[in-house]
């Protein structure tokens, strides 16, 4: 099956590079890398240019945002299945997709995640957390469980079914889109105890107090509108990270 792999950048030259080059190594041939440049000023789209393959689709045009780009890019996809790379990230190793791949043919599952960890921005050695994301369990929806969000992959026909991310949400239209997916008893899921993504720490959620009490926010109305719990839920939601530190 093609897998259909989407990232979104605006002016990433640092990191850009290596984020292709990561999804170029992978050694499961059937892929495609969709990447969606807001219009990148700053040597990103050169870059981007030079290391482009047959399987690279660029688009460079303004957008709305992360999520907005992400909608365009399941919109230009071609793969049974799509995956997000943000282009401050990079695979474990050349095998994920190869695994990936043989998890969803062995098990016909619909959705496919794995672990995540954080490293820092400089020293992309370092590790800062380990986000172990553990089996489902629709019970855990309630106590603020969640899979990392890079390491989902999903068949393109179940984002038909479920829809794309809702522009509603400004910082959390991901936690959204999984609860979507992960709440539907239709959906079949599938857990590999690996490392998927190597992310450097500082997502928009994090910049700002600002943002932190926005993303709150937002979760707490995605929390209601999936009816999956409320208040208890932010909080454990919240509190849950504690361990990834550890």
């Amino acid at each position: 099956m093609k897998i259909s792999i989407i990232t979104c950048v605006l002016n990433n030259s640092k990191t850009i590079g290596q984020t292709m080059q990561s999804f170029q190594n992978q050694n499961y041939i059937n892929k495609e890398q969709v990447i969606i440049d807001g219009g990148s000023s700053d040597g990103t789209l050169e870059i981007i240019k030079k290391l482009k393959k047959k399987n690279t689709n660029l688009i460079s045009s303004s957008d709305k945002g992360i999520y907005h780009a992400l909608n365009k890019g399941i919109d230009q996809s071609k793969g049974k299945v799509i995956g997000i790379l943000h282009s401050d990230d990079f695979y474990e190793n050349k095998k994920i997709l190869k695994i990936v791949s043989d998890a969803f043919n062995t098990s016909g599952a619909d959705l496919v995640y794995g672990d995540l960890v954080y490293i820092s921005k400089n020293y992309p050695h370092k590790k800062i957390r380990y986000w172990k994301a553990g089996k489902y369990n629709s019970e855990n929806l309630r106590n603020g469980w969640m899979p990392p969000h890079p390491t989902v992959f999903i068949k393109k026909k179940i984002i038909n079914e479920i829809g794309k991310y809702n522009l509603k949400f400004k910082i959390s239209a991901d936690y959204d889109f999984l609860l979507r997916a992960l709440n539907n008893k239709k959906i079949k899921k599938i857990y590999l105890p690996k490392i998927f993504i190597k992310m450097r720490i500082g997502g928009k959620s994090n910049k700002s107090i600002k943002n932190l009490f926005i993303k709150s926010y937002e979760d707490f109305l995605i929390i209601k509108k999936n009816n999956i719990g409320g208040f208890a839920t932010l909080v454990k939601k919240n509190y849950s990270k504690i361990n990834q530190f550890f």
